[in-house]
């Protein structure tokens, strides 16, 4: 998965198209691609911007206060770091997982992979070691705030295929489960919980 890091990233959307979406007193939505699109949205966007804006004479507020503009020709650049608590609640019903809390995420929106990940933790793994492997061997996008120093992480993952993750997930999970009960006495196969054996059986390895 790619990162789209809102500390570093410049969305470039043009600007007659901009102005022609405030003039139009119509809800749309900026893409993180710099795509100004209106309703029906689809349910994989991912929005630096969704609103109806007031048409101001300052345009480079006309986002709102938490966006900087700035005026290149026929080209609008914006930054919107400024503005992720907002884009937060805009963009979490759209993603596959939530990674802004200090919990960290703690369950898939979707089902089958939302199986996996409660399955897997009878046996010990966790939701930050599935989500990593996701990031690595997945695609799709992680819209996020991340800098170095002091370091700070919020984001949102957004899987292009689930049908693929969920594939990598299950045979990921699969081989540990096969793995523990093999080698680790506490996952011993007779030794299983009614739930580690249900965990099992789910993953097709007793």
């Amino acid at each position: 998965m790619k990162k789209f890091n809102l500390f570093n990233e410049i969305i470039i959307t043009n600007k007659q198209t901009l102005l022609t979406a405030i003039n139009a007193k119509k809800l749309f939505g900026i893409c993180i691609e710099g795509n100004i699109i209106y309703e029906p949205f689809t349910d994989n966007e991912i929005f630096i911007y969704k609103g109806q804006p007031e048409i101001v004479e300052d345009f480079k507020k006309v986002l709102g206060r938490n966006y900087q503009l700035v005026e290149d020709g026929d080209r609008v650049l914006i930054k919107a770091f400024s503005n992720w608590q907002e884009l937060i609640g805009i963009n979490t019903p759209n993603s596959s997982y939530d990674d802004t809390t200090a919990d960290g995420v703690g369950e898939f929106a979707s089902k089958s992979l939302e199986d996996i990940g409660w399955h897997i933790a009878e046996f010990s793994i966790d939701y930050r070691t599935l989500v990593e492997l996701l990031e690595e061997k997945c695609e799709g996008t992680v819209l996020c705030i991340e800098q170095e120093e002091p370091y700070q992480f919020s984001g949102l993952g957004y899987l292009s295929d689930n049908k693929h993750a969920k594939e990598v997930l299950f045979d990921y999970c699969k081989n540990i489960v096969k793995d523990k009960i093999e080698n680790d006495p506490d996952f011993a196969k007779e030794n299983l919980t009614d739930d580690e054996e249900d965990a099992a059986k789910f993953f097709g390895v007793i």
